[in-house]
């Protein structure tokens, strides 16, 4: 596995407004995957961007007043100031609008139009702006005053307009062989169960480009066309790895391992892009993961009701760490989850201050203040010792890796727990404050012990809370090259650093407790 290639991208995020909490909770999760990943051996690449193409965004700039150009490069630049607050330690933030990722959408649209798989004709149907998105009638939601709804709750307008469309009926049968085939192409099962239905009840041919507007890629050949938004966003996976150039990067990750999405853009993802790339003759991805939505306090976030939060705001109040630990430990990944004020501030205390933190700041202030900051040698390991260790070591090389892989971080950070929980027990229980004055040779194994699970608690934990976790590892000394899960089966890495003559300086507490803004407690 060591050095295999692995590829991950989240959503191309549509920049009509700024970012909020759900782009922020996928570019967390993605970036929780990848950073896993690069510790488990693999040569990660990681792609996020923004899709700025599209009528929403010609009409969201015109009702500014502003130049449509000019108003994506404002909000994109939002996004990727978004993800460099977060420590999302993507390789290539691709812009739709970047003169590169054109060039790799006519290379798409010219490898279907040589498969035949293109035709010009006339459009009359429903459509969303806001989603940018065909429906069927069959589809559709009466709403008051005649007005109709997708089934996403968006309203919709009957079009009309001459239109390239994509052979999609061709693909129905290709594409549910696909997910019998490869049951995982779609995660989580819910996901794969309505997809499948949406196919099983027949494939229209797509309508994929647009004349009433000129905001997009130019379809080649087919003067007054522009490409539609889809067909143009999806290709940005392809071109953050140097498509249409088919060597280098693109042969070396493409297909992708997984694209990490929201619910709500599943079927673009799970039934246009594959039949697209079918068509081109490309390898399809391996995997599309739909995660659910984040609610604010159990309820959608909207700017009607007043709770749709700002994430960089969210992160400057309770810290990037402590945000991205709240995100992956208190969701189930796939599922809808909620969050508030309260719940951050009360699970972050609870587990990364009261029982992480405090664990290692007491351990590390009391050699430094005891033993000079130096590593202890002495004493035999008991029983008790080679028990923690034990269990220590299990969650950390074997239960959080396994979770972990599995894209469930809440059930990892559990098992991850669960070893802090029995470090603290383990500590009250020796007592080390006491055998300073009893068994100062017993003392000195104990904080061994100690320190030996605390490295391993804190290589583990680093995909969730990076920043910290690395700081943690500098004060105990590990090198940068001993940081990865492989490092977790290494038994001798204490005594060779304890021989170095390393010593501890006086620790720094990473995690302070959190205060509930005034605001949120009202």
């Amino acid at each position: 596995m060591s050095g295999e290639p692995f590829y991950i991208t989240t959503a191309i995020a549509y920049p009509n407004g700024r970012p909020h909490i759900g782009h922020a909770y996928e570019a967390i999760a993605t970036d929780a995957i990848a950073r896993f990943q690069r510790l488990m051996g693999r040569d990660v690449r990681l792609v996020t961007g923004t899709d700025e193409h599209g009528l929403k965004m010609v009409q969201t700039a015109r009702q500014a007043g502003r130049d449509t150009l000019e108003f994506a490069d404002e909000m994109s630049q939002y996004f990727k100031e978004m993800c460099d607050l977060l420590n999302i330690s993507y390789d290539r933030f691709c812009r739709t609008t970047e003169s590169d990722h054109k060039k790799a959408s006519t290379a798409l649209w010219e490898a279907m139009a040589a498969n035949d798989d293109l035709y010009l004709d006339r459009y009359e149907g429903w459509y969303s702006v806001r989603d940018e998105a065909f429906y069927d009638e069959s589809e559709l939601v009466d709403g008051e005053g005649g007005q109709r709804f997708s089934p996403q709750g968006t309203p919709v307008e009957w079009t009309k307009e001459e239109t390239w469309f994509f052979r999609l009926s061709k693909y129905q049968e290709p594409l549910l062989a696909l997910y019998r085939d490869h049951p995982d192409f779609i995660r989580p099962e819910s996901r794969r169960n309505e997809v499948l239905r949406f196919v099983e009840g027949g494939l229209k041919d797509l309508s994929v480009s647009r004349t009433s507007f000129d905001w997009g890629v130019p379809v080649p050949g087919s003067p007054g066309h522009v490409m539609y938004v889809w067909v143009d966003a999806l290709t940005t996976y392809m071109t953050g790895i140097g498509y249409p150039d088919k060597t280098g990067d693109f042969s070396r990750y493409w297909p992708a391992d997984v694209h990490i999405i929201g619910k709500d853009i599943v079927r673009f993802h799970t039934v246009y892009w594959p039949a697209f790339l079918m068509s081109a003759n490309l390898p399809l991805p391996k995997q599309v993961f739909g995660h659910g939505f984040l609610l604010s306090r159990g309820e959608k976030m909207s700017k009607s009701l007043g709770n749709v939060v700002d994430p960089v705001e969210l992160a400057n109040m309770f810290g990037v760490d402590a945000l991205r630990y709240f995100f992956l430990r208190e969701v189930s990944f796939g599922q809808d989850g909620s969050y508030s004020a309260e719940a951050i501030v009360t699970r972050v205390n609870a587990e990364l201050a009261n029982s992480y933190g405090n664990l290692a700041q007491r351990t590390l202030s009391f050699i430094f203040k005891n033993l000079n900051g130096i590593l202890p040698l002495e004493g035999e390991e008991t029983a008790d010792d080679i028990a923690l260790l034990a269990l220590v070591n299990d969650a950390c090389a074997n239960d959080v890796p396994r979770e972990f892989a599995a894209f469930a971080f809440s059930q990892g950070i559990e098992a991850w727990m669960r070893a802090v929980f029995a470090c603290n027990q383990y500590i009250d229980v020796q007592a080390p404050w006491a055998l300073k004055k009893t068994d100062p040779i017993r003392m000195a194994a104990v904080l061994r012990t100690l320190i030996k699970a605390i490295r391993d608690l804190t290589l583990a934990i680093q995909p969730v809370i990076p920043d910290s976790a690395g700081k943690m590892l500098d004060q105990l000394g590990i090198p940068k090259s001993g940081r990865d899960y492989a490092a977790l089966v290494d038994k001798d890495w204490y005594d060779r650093l304890a021989g170095s003559g390393f010593k501890f300086d006086a620790p720094t507490p990473l995690f302070p407790r959190l205060e509930l803004p005034k605001d949120a407690a009202d």
